[in-house]
């Protein structure tokens, strides 16, 4: 495939002057603070929409400005540090956390070369042989700064917060890591910029689908999103790592989150979505939609799409529990992962002997399909006939309160269980009944009790 003559290559990046590279690191810099906030005011009134309320409507125009105001209002609040907190640690954790996320963004292209100031650069502060590697690695540095927040705090709930987040990060990541390695092969390149010049043609979103919906669901567990917002689920840990902080330490962590965010939506962009090239039907109809500074409109609007992505399963499922979130991980993802990467290299090796994609999917596909098939509706569900007879067997009983072992059985109260009464319960007394002088049959006679 052969790059256009705007498209960036590995040769266009290290030459650019200093004030240039400078240049360009501010505007990261300043581009990610603004979709920081932009993206939390977005959230707020697309849930709002879906819930049918109004949303920030009194700062700014339409309300625009509530999270400016919001993140003033941390910085001049009074900041309160625990008397147990390990006080360096303590500091240098949100700072871990939020360095990281700024600089993933350095290896994003947001379009072709352009001429800035009469010199001819790429819209891209940098790039490398390895540069998806580069996100792979800030991202992973992230967790220190979660991990470290939970630990100085010297409290229970951040700590048991830090331990889940970087259980979830880090199992997490290796699905991400897995589905990217079939858009590696299929580029044949780990460039962010060569991605996208081989995306020219169709979008790797639609060749290697499988992959962009691991990758989807992996970053959102990543970034510790809602559904999969565990390790912040106010019903168990309070606020999780960060409970313990306030004031603009708070907002750092904030901040780190919403810029993951944009960050991995960069990501999504870049390696699935044709990064800043135009949309199929602009790109046909319109020569210049995907040079000079139009591109840069594009992958704008496919990051938003990707925000509104995250805020839209926000709004609409509800949180998991915490073994099934890592169930799935583990026992769904990692393993579809590894499979996908599995028929991708097998079908680059075809290709490469000289197979068309015709015969490839005819003695390769297929047949992959139809065991597929077999093992998943027509296999029997128990594996044979002596493990259906042995749930026949009546279960041993549970273990109760004073039982015996159950069997490895979760433990619960057995059916018989009498509970006695709570000795703070005031005992019953006899309603006494005063004398009268007027009686019926009904009534009882005077003294008597009922």
């Amino acid at each position: 495939m052969t790059p256009l003559a705007t498209d960036p290559t590995l040769e266009n990046f290290g030459t650019d002057p200093f004030w240039l590279v400078l240049l360009k690191a501010v505007f990261i810099f300043v581009f990610l603070v603004v979709m920081v906030l932009f993206t939390i005011v977005y959230e707020r009134k697309v849930v709002a929409y879906m819930q049918a309320r109004v949303g920030p409507n009194r700062t700014g125009p339409g309300g625009w400005l509530q999270s400016l105001a919001d993140g003033i209002k941390l910085a001049l609040k009074e900041e309160v540090i625990p008397a147990l907190a390990d006080k360096p640690v303590y500091f240098l954790a949100p700072v871990l956390a939020t360095v990281p996320a700024f600089l993933a963004f350095s290896v994003i292209p947001f379009g072709p070369m352009v001429s800035i100031f009469g010199t001819q650069t790429p819209l891209q502060l940098t790039d490398l042989p390895v540069g998806v590697l580069v996100v792979f690695a800030c991202s992973s540095l992230g967790v220190y700064g979660i991990v470290l927040a939970g630990w100085a705090s010297g409290s229970t709930y951040p700590l048991l917060g830090g331990l889940r987040s970087a259980a979830q990060m880090i199992s997490y990541e290796i699905a991400m890591g897995l589905s990217l390695v079939a858009v590696f092969l299929y580029a044949n390149t780990m460039s962010t910029s060569a991605i996208v010049t081989a995306q020219q043609d169709t979008w790797y979103g639609l060749l290697l689908l499988p992959s962009f919906l691991i990758y989807a669901v992996a970053v959102v567990g990543e970034t510790n999103r809602a559904p999969f917002d565990l390790p912040e689920a106010e019903s168990e840990l309070v606020g999780g790592f960060h409970t313990e902080y306030s004031s603009l330490k708070f907002a750092l962590f904030f901040l780190a989150e919403y810029a993951n965010m944009v960050t991995v939506s960069a990501l999504a962009t870049t390696l699935f979505l044709g990064g800043w090239r135009a949309p199929f039907p602009i790109s046909t109809v319109w020569e210049g939609a995907n040079s000079g500074w139009w591109p840069m409109l594009w992958f704008f609007g496919k990051v938003l799409l990707c925000l509104f992505v995250f805020v839209w399963l926000r709004g609409t499922l509800p949180r998991l529990r915490y073994d099934q979130f890592m169930h799935f991980g583990w026992k769904f993802l990692v393993p579809a992962g590894l499979v996908w990467i599995l028929f991708i290299g097998a079908f680059s090796v075809l290709r490469e002997e000289g197979y068309d994609t015709r015969q490839i999917l005819l003695y390769g596909v297929l047949p992959l399909m139809v065991l597929i098939i077999v093992v998943t509706y027509l296999w029997p569900e128990n594996g044979s006939a002596d493990d259906e007879d042995d749930e026949d067997e009546e279960l041993p009983p549970a273990r109760g309160a004073r039982g015996t072992d159950g069997g490895g059985m979760f433990p619960v109260p057995p059916m018989d269980l009498v509970v006695p009464p709570s000795p703070r319960l005031r005992a019953q007394r006899p309603i006494t009944v005063p004398a009268t002088t007027e009686t019926d049959d009904t009534d009882p006679p005077a003294g008597e009790t009922r």
